[in-house]
Order: structure tokens, then C-alpha cells, then sequence
């Protein structure tokens, strides 16, 4: 894993999004199909809108899966992944996409996993689109995150540190409104894209980078993980690198 830092969100993100721009266009010209993975929250917000003003994509050619979402909370709720990513990025690419595979977890989340699974398996990855959570968490899987389940997606539960940063970003009312539960991406499954692009802004999440990065791989630190993969590019704005030791590469 390599990281880069930047200035300002924006100047990280359109950096992120042109990288992932780049990998994408390879595998369309290789393979006339790419699969993507997209994340949510604030930390993607500059990332996703620089994707969608990207040339050269031929994005009716482009499956997309969705990371994660809450169990129970309606595609109305303002804290929706459906909704974020229906109104900040499908809405706004130039054209439709192949697919787009929203998670939808307000009633049966079991057989919800199942079907993303079944979906994902005929899909691999070649891009995702990802950031790291105030607690280390890559996707919703929360501390200690589980390494070694197959499955695709599964259902997990949200640590208080998790919920906290839901609440603290502004997307609930208040603690308890946040949702306990989640359907979540699985590590390994993650971890099986071709390239990772990893977007990670604000001082907020220095202490998980610098663990992230810098420390052991653990299940302690989830996104601990990423060290193996082989093709995972870091993009960081200043305050979220800043306890970082020299390295990677400075912008």
C-alpha cells in the first residue's frame, strides 16, 4: 500500500478519482467491461463527484456494487446509502449504467446478502472505491472485523465508535436514531478487487491511518489489512496524515 497527500479534499479526491479513472478505462479496453465498488459518507464526497466528471469512461459498460447499508432504514431516510449514492453519483454520470447494485436492507437482510453475493460472484472486481472509518473499520466491518469469512456480504453489528461518527458526520439526529446493524462487504471480498483506491480525509482519522499504515495487521485495525494488497493507492488530505512518519509520496 502507498499513500499520497494533498493539500486540500478536493485536490485528493479529483487525484483519487483520476486514478481509479485510469484503471477503469484498462480494463475496458481489455476486457470491454469494468465492475466497480463504491463507498459512501463524507469522506468520499469530492472522490465520487470528480468520477463523475471523468472522460473517456464508457460508463454503459460499467457494473456497479454497492459497500454497505443500514438494516432497516428506508431509501427516504436522509443517512440512506441508496439515496447518497442515487443523488451523488448515479444521477450525475453523463449517461446510465450496465448495472448498478443497491443493497437493500430494510427487511430481509439474510437473503439481501445472498443475493449481492450471488451477484458479485459473477462480477469480480477490478476497481473499488473506498475509505476508512474513525475506528479502523474498512466498510462496516467494525473492529475486531472478521478476516477469514467467505462470505461476500454479511450482516454486521456497529460499534459505539462507529455509530458515534454517523451521528458526529451529521446524518442522524442524534446516537440512538443510528441503526445498530448493517449490511456489510466482506474483507476478503474487498480485498479480492483488482485495485483499491482508498480516499481518506480529515485529522479526525489520523489515528486510524497512522494504525492503518504504520501499525501491525490486525483485526483490531481492519483497514490494517489493505498492507497486502497488492495494488492499493492511500489518498490523504494533510490533517489526515499528519501523524504519519515520512513516506509515500507528498503532493
Amino acid at each position: 500500500m502507498n499513500y499520497q497527500r494533498f493539500d486540500t479534499k478536493e485536490e485528493m479526491g479529483v487525484a483519487a478519482a483520476a486514478a481509479g479513472a485510469v484503471k477503469m478505462r484498462a480494463s475496458l479496453r481489455e476486457m470491454g467491461e469494468v465492475n466497480i465498488i463504491v463507498a459512501t459518507g463524507a469522506s468520499q464526497f469530492e472522490m465520487l463527484e470528480a468520477l463523475t466528471q471523468e472522460v473517456g469512461i464508457e460508463w454503459d459498460k460499467v457494473t456497479v456494487f454497492h459497500l454497505d447499508e443500514y438494516v432497516g432504514l428506508s431509501i427516504e431516510h436522509p443517512a440512506s446509502f441508496r439515496k447518497y449514492l442515487k443523488e451523488r453519483f448515479e444521477d450525475r454520470l453523463p449517461g446510465p449504467v450496465r448495472a448498478f447494485h443497491y443493497i437493500d436492507a430494510e427487511d430481509a437482510p439474510e437473503a439481501e446478502c445472498r443475493r449481492m453475493g450471488e451477484l458479485i460472484a459473477e462480477a469480480p472486481i477490478d476497481v473499488a472505491f473506498v475509505g476508512i472509518g474513525e475506528n479502523g473499520h474498512l466498510a462496516f466491518n467494525d473492529p475486531p472485523a472478521d478476516f477469514d469469512t467467505v462470505k461476500p456480504y454479511l450482516v454486521v453489528d456497529l460499534d459505539e465508535a462507529c455509530r458515534q461518527q454517523q451521528f458526529g458526520e451529521g446524518w442522524f439526529p442524534s446516537l440512538e436514531a443510528v441503526p445498530e446493524k448493517a449490511i456489510s462487504m466482506s474483507v476478503r471480498q474487498i480485498m479480492k478487487s483488482g485495485s483499491i483506491i482508498c480516499t481518506v480525509p480529515d485529522e479526525r482519522k489520523s489515528e486510524a491511518v497512522r494504525n492503518a499504515v504504520e501499525g501491525e495487521v490486525t483485526a483490531k485495525v481492519p483497514a490494517s489489512i489493505l498492507q497486502e494488497h497488492e495494488d492499493c493507492h492511500l489518498y490523504l488530505d494533510g490533517p489526515a496524515a499528519i501523524l504519519l512518519n515520512e513516506g509515500g509520496v507528498s503532493q
